[in-house]
């Protein structure tokens, strides 16, 4: 039997998201998404007023109730009214007992983490179609290397339905995972499926891992593709995307962004949806959106009236609104 104190030995061997999970009593594993509970300081609060969310690789909480906030440790640190050593310690030993438990992933944790579950897939070697496919939008092997975009010849997921879980395996020539620095898939991208062109497996701002907090500008995409599209234009900005133009991204989120950035854009798809979308960022957060005239979106722009014409006609519509 393996020890615990040896896999445990430290404060940085206990993920950051379970030690949220753990203290705040969550009802679902923490894979990225923001959440909103009600305050661990104010016991009377009616309006869930307590965030967590995900910025830089890590987990942070702020606590509008009680003016608290920062990392998983000084959480801990609050609650128990402990210095970092102290907080430290408990942390390992509560963390050396929930391993001591073991966790199974049964039907009851896997109906609150999501409907789709990827369970295996089988990596495959870049092709001459997938070049073709992705060079129209000008993103190159290096790009999706980046972005952790990989090529799968098929892939099995569970579905529940009738609360039954099922198994089926998907199988194609142009299938791609999204995948994280850790190398789990958040989403599967099915470009020529019709009816189920995304597969999101979890919840995650795109490009979150590759932000380097080195640029004054960030420019919040419609998705990862025009993210990596964008990223060949050479402005000085880094760049995001939600799960999808509905997915707002939390205050939380925008807080931090706003800390670490001067200026913040939206460029989202030139279409109604996209907007709107736009629309509502600019109501709640006050950040000015750019719409790109040319297509439906910037990738398709590329592809359309390509690089040179596209950054031709974003860039002073990007500077007018930096400026504003």
């Amino acid at each position: 039997m393996i020890s615990t104190k040896n896999l445990v030995s430290s404060i940085i061997d206990v993920p950051d998201h379970w030690i949220f999970e753990h203290y705040c009593n969550l009802s679902e594993k923490l894979v990225g998404q923001d959440v909103k509970i009600k305050s661990l300081f104010n016991p009377t609060e009616r309006t869930p007023s307590f965030s967590i969310f995900y910025a830089d690789s890590k987990y942070y909480y702020k606590d509008f109730s009680s003016g608290n906030g920062g990392s998983a440790i000084k959480l801990v640190m609050e609650l128990y009214d402990l210095e970092f050593g102290a907080a430290a310690n408990k942390v390992i030993k509560d963390y050396r007992e929930f391993l001591m438990l073991g966790t199974t992933d049964d039907i009851r944790t896997f109906k609150r983490l999501a409907r789709y579950k990827i369970v295996d897939f089988t990596k495959r070697s870049w092709n001459k179609g997938d070049a073709k496919f992705w060079t129209q939008f000008g993103i190159d092997s290096e790009t999706l290397v980046k972005y952790g975009v990989v090529p799968v010849g098929d892939y099995t997921m569970h579905k529940e339905q009738d609360d039954v879980i099922k198994s089926l395996s998907i199988t194609g020539s142009n299938i791609y995972a999204y995948t994280r620095l850790d190398g789990s898939v958040y989403k599967m991208y099915q470009p020529f499926n019709a009816d189920h062109k995304f597969l999101k497996t979890k919840n995650y701002i795109q490009g979150t891992d590759q932000l380097k907090f080195e640029q004054p500008n960030l420019i919040i995409c419609s998705s990862l593709k025009d993210i990596m599209s964008l990223s060949k234009f050479g402005f000085n900005a880094e760049f995001v995307a939600p799960d999808s133009e509905n997915t707002v991204i939390s205050p939380g989120a925008i807080a931090m962004y706003r800390a670490k950035y001067e200026k913040i854009v939206i460029l989202f798809d030139n279409d109604t949806a996209g907007k709107k979308a736009a629309a509502k960022y600019e109501a709640q957060y006050s950040i000015p959106y750019v719409t790109l005239p040319l297509s439906k979106d910037l990738s398709d722009s590329v592809r359309d009236h390509g690089l040179e014409k596209t950054r031709e006609v974003l860039y002073p519509l990007l500077k007018e609104a930096i400026n504003k």
